[in-house]
């Protein structure tokens, strides 16, 4: 979720950095908005069978919860990022803040699944707004090479720490209060980081981007991935030779080929190809999207395994899932962190993704009855920890070397593949599971007692035989990720932040924990 904007630094005509205690206190109210979206990435998983069940949401749909937040944040975050250019961060910031309470507010009072997944989409619209601006806010309000690495780093742990916040936060309300509570808890966050960031921070004079919205960008962009994402959830019901699955995937690659087109085509570009195509850049995000589509699904079958499967309550499946993040704290602030001047990304990078392809590995052996501390506890602390350590040079890197005036749109396109790459894995591996549990059950009925704990018991059987399956896919996506990201990946040790000749920082580092 990041949208960094380059700003003059030391430039006659511009103000210098901010007095410290100001500063110090934006990251404050900057950090709290932060956790208040990643804390939605992962709140709303927990509460989820309960939403499913009192608002009557198919199995076919109950992805749909997660990903119409996803998809909107994702398609949505390029034009977030110009926005706050062509608008100022400080007012697309706390208009982002007010929006997301409101879609929070109608995602609690939900009645039904409409209402539900519309709170949803608008809250990844509001949240789309809201992140570049804050994180294009940091960038330009800690320019000292110290003090910004300091800051990104505590914003970063807070970002990190925000999963677990979610976790067990959406534990406890949705056992002792209602799920509901799950999305009003966002109301206060966002009430207070609204008026402190209306008191607090200013933007830097003369750092808007005064060039002309590309629209048909913005259009084809967010068309081509509605499409892509929609394909994948048809196909968990209709079956991936359906024509309108099929439709929808050729309309996809039509809609994002023809985006392509048009941006090398147009004056000012929504997403300048130039971002794209440069070699680092590439190989972050392809192997950043891919390592995300694996760890996305996951989330989402561990919950309905420790839930349905293994009958946790709600808050002892929150805590259940902290080795995971524990070991993405870790990663990211403890070896990432400290090894990132020192070796080159990709051998940050290519080992942090294997290692989560091995914890994800060990994970392939669930079954019904298998113990929490011998298999899902190692399984969850290796594939927390080789995110962290990948995710923190990826981060770094996405905007190291980038002219001035693409930084914002690198820093949010990293975002876009992380956000696309969540809607794809839920639902492409939703898909996967549901095929295989299907199949599972089809095979087994026949030589299956009649009677009911039998029965019932090769349901479970059939789930997990799903879940395993699908997470034998995400093994094969993360060895993916991380080839790619030893490979295409070949920039040496980053250097400390330089200032160009006109005073404009020509790199922002940027340390953030992803989800």
């Amino acid at each position: 979720m990041s949208h960094t904007h380059a700003s003059p630094a030391s430039a006659g005509s511009a103000p210098g950095p901010l007095p410290d205690p100001k500063r110090w206190k934006a990251l404050v109210f900057i950090a709290l908005a932060q956790l208040m979206v990643v804390l939605d990435a992962t709140i709303v998983n927990i509460a989820l069978p309960s939403a499913q069940q009192d608002l009557g949401i198919s199995d076919g749909n109950r992805q749909w919860v997660i990903t119409a937040y996803a998809l909107a944040f994702g398609g949505l975050l390029l034009f977030g990022g110009r926005i706050a250019d062509l608008w100022g961060r400080k007012r697309t910031f706390v208009t982002g803040l007010i929006g997301f309470a409101a879609a929070s507010a109608i995602g609690g009072a939900a009645q039904g699944e409409a209402m539900m997944l519309g709170a949803r989409a608008l809250q990844g619209v509001f949240g789309a707004l809201l992140a570049p601006a804050a994180l294009s806010l940091l960038a330009v309000m800690f320019t000292d090479a110290k003090e910004r690495a300091k800051a990104f780093g505590i914003y970063g742990a807070i970002a990190g720490g925000g999963g677990a916040v979610g976790l067990i936060l959406g534990g406890f309300l949705t056992e002792y209060l209602d799920w509901r509570w799950t999305f009003f808890v966002n109301i206060p966050f966002a009430v207070v980081a609204a008026i402190g960031a209306y008191f607090v921070i200013s933007d830097p004079a003369g750092s808007r981007n005064r060039s002309p919205l590309d629209v048909p960008g913005v259009v084809l962009s967010t068309l081509g991935l509605v499409s892509l994402v929609y394909g994948f959830t048809r196909a968990e019901s209709d079956g991936w030779t359906d024509s309108v699955t099929l439709g929808l995937f050729v309309a996809s690659a039509a809609l994002l080929a023809l985006f392509i087109l048009v941006e090398s085509r147009v004056k000012a570009p929504l997403l300048p190809l130039r971002v794209l195509t440069e070699r680092n850049r590439g190989g972050i995000y392809l192997s950043l999207g891919l390592a995300i589509i694996g760890m996305f699904g996951l989330f989402l079958f561990l919950t309905y395994y420790l839930q349905v499967v293994k009958g946790y309550s709600p808050v002892k499946t929150g805590f259940a899932f902290l080795p995971m993040i524990a070991g993405m704290i870790t990663g990211s602030t403890q070896i990432g962190a400290r090894l990132m001047t020192r070796i080159p990304p990709r051998l940050l990078m290519g080992p942090g993704f294997l290692v989560a392809a091995l914890g994800m590995l060990i994970l392939t052996q669930l079954e019904v009855g298998s113990s929490y501390a011998s298999l899902l506890l190692p399984g969850q602390l290796l594939l927390g920890l080789g995110m962290g350590t990948a995710f923190m040079p990826a981060m770094s890197l996405a905007t190291h070397g980038v002219e001035p005036r693409d930084s914002g749109v690198a820093s949010a396109m990293v975002n876009t593949s992380q956000q696309v790459g969540g809607a794809i894995g839920t639902a492409l591996l939703n898909t996967i599971a549901a095929s295989a549990t299907t199949s599972y059950v089809k095979d087994h009925l026949a030589s299956t007692p009649r009677n009911r704990p039998a029965q019932e018991l090769m349901q479970l059987d059939g789930l997990v035989s799903g879940y395993t399956t699908a997470i034998w896919v995400a093994v094969g996506i993360l060895l993916a990720a991380s080839l790619i990201a030893a490979t295409f990946v070949n920039a040496g040790v980053p250097q400390a932040a330089t200032t160009t000749g006109d005073g404009v920082e020509d790199e922002v580092k940027i340390p953030v924990v992803a989800h």
